[in-house]
């Protein structure tokens, strides 16, 4: 898993950058933590230079390391992780990581997730479908979940909430309708295939979820409404079902499964909130 591969390196999970309509970059600042310029920032702020930090090191006895060295060093074995296209190192430190194939996103958030796939039971609510709380092998919201941030009406654009619910019901409703139509559902795709302006959208969204898990505040409600809104543009505008007398292609196999990858994402993000996801709406 590419994610996986650049956290051993790192040490934590790369943040991505940009908007991906051409590269899909990540930014890391795992070589500012490994120096003494991070654990002393006040001091290097106060002197201004390498040099000078580097000096009140000495007196203390301790060996100071810039942090564009330490980061020259982490480029050297991120550029052998296979599907590292690029890796910049910029003065400061900071490392710019260029991936060549963005799609394989899709694997690593679905394997990240494995504990997520069952669907979770859905809390009896005004006006839910009583049928989704007899999913099978549902995991209930989190005890201890902050209160639910969108409201359940009204069921429109205008109510986030809405959105994001429905994107969850979409992404289920579309991998049933592509097997039905012949498209190869719940099977690795073609990484390589989502390399359309609308996949990238997605999977540039998707890219976020490891380094959101481990922040102090993952703000799950603003992070899933621009999930489900890139969700439900590419729907519309990337279809992954195939349409009239179009036959089931890669492609479709490729954004079904990216479909997959999102309502997993969803779903983990909606039982943090303690909001149950809903089996139809």
């Amino acid at each position: 898993m590419m994610i996986e591969e650049l956290r051993g390196v790192l040490g934590v999970p790369p943040v991505p950058q940009g908007s991906w309509e051409r590269d899909a970059c990540f930014v890391s600042t795992a070589a500012l933590r490994g120096t003494t310029a991070a654990l002393r920032g006040t001091t290097a702020a106060l002197s201004g230079t390498t040099a000078a930090l580097r000096g009140k090191s000495a007196a203390l006895g301790e060996t100071a390391e810039a942090p564009a060295e330490v980061a020259e060093r982490l480029a050297a074995r991120l550029r052998a992780v296979p599907g590292v296209r690029r890796v910049d190192v910029r003065p400061n430190g900071f490392l710019v990581i260029v991936v060549a194939t963005p799609g394989r996103i899709v694997e690593d958030v679905l394997a990240s997730s494995q504990r997520q796939r069952a669907a979770p039971v859905a809390v009896p609510r005004t006006g839910e479908a009583s049928a989704a709380l007899a999913q099978p092998g549902a995991v209930p919201p989190r005890p201890g979940a902050v209160a639910a941030p969108w409201p359940d009406f009204p069921r429109t654009w205008d109510n986030p909430g809405f959105a994001v619910r429905y994107a969850y019901v979409r992404a289920g409703a579309v991998r049933r309708w592509a097997g039905a139509l012949g498209v190869r559902t719940g099977v690795a795709a073609r990484p390589e295939l989502l390399d359309g302006p609308f996949d990238r959208a997605v999977l540039r969204v998707l890219a976020e979820l490891p380094s959101r898990r481990e922040s102090r505040d993952p703000g799950w409600a603003a992070y899933l409404e621009r999930l489900a809104e890139v969700y439900h543009t590419a729907v519309e505008r990337a279809c992954p079902i195939p349409m009239g007398d179009e036959p089931p292609s890669e492609v479709h196999t490729a954004r079904v499964r990216m479909g997959e990858a999102v309502r997993l994402v969803l779903g983990e993000g909606l039982v943090e909130l303690g909001v149950a996801p809903p089996g139809k709406i």
